[in-house]
């Protein structure tokens, strides 16, 4: 079952994880690592990141992170990472590590939370744009749309299996 969340935070899942590992691409040029970790540092975790580009690599990464036991795991937005969610929540669930995703599509293949634009709001965005350029609107005349609807998602499912109560301020309707 995922259950969308009413309110709150991933810090009200692990709230006493400090020791968080975070896989990254460092070929991502969209994701600037010295910000996750100014911000890792103003919220007092210890972060340690793990490089990964290929499957190999994410394999490698989950290797290390079963012998140095951090208390949750953050994947970094990536469309290598989004290419490859039954790999990396499986490794995640065989380890039985807490981690949080960039989106749903994680969740639903068994991750614990994810955290993210509504990919389906950005898919009818992706219509209407392609309905206007092909009704004669220049793509250089519209204007850049970024997401507004946000979604916190956790699968309760992998959260029981995790040992995770999930506080029940955070749970709204069930979707599924």
């Amino acid at each position: 079952m995922i259950g969308f969340v009413n309110a709150g935070s991933a810090d009200e899942v692990v709230p006493k994880a400090v020791r968080v590992a975070v896989l990254f691409n460092p070929a991502n040029v969209g994701i600037y690592l010295p910000d996750l970790e100014k911000a890792a540092r103003i919220m007092g975790l210890q972060i340690h990141v793990l490089d990964a580009t290929t499957s190999g690599e994410i394999d490698a990464a989950f290797a290390t992170l079963a012998s140095e036991r951090p208390d949750a795991l953050f994947v970094s937005p990536d469309s290598f990472f989004s290419s490859r969610p039954v790999q990396i929540t499986t490794l995640a669930a065989r380890d039985r590590i807490p981690a949080s995703y960039p989106n749903r599509y994680f969740v639903e293949d068994g991750g614990l939370m994810s955290y993210g634009g509504n990919q389906t709001e950005s898919y009818r965005q992706v219509g209407v744009y392609t309905g206007k350029i092909l009704n004669g609107t220049k793509p250089a005349d519209l204007p850049v749309v970024q997401s507004t609807e946000f979604e916190f998602v956790i699968n309760l499912k992998t959260a029981k299996a995790l040992g995770l109560t999930i506080p029940e301020t955070l749970l709204g309707p069930p979707t599924r």
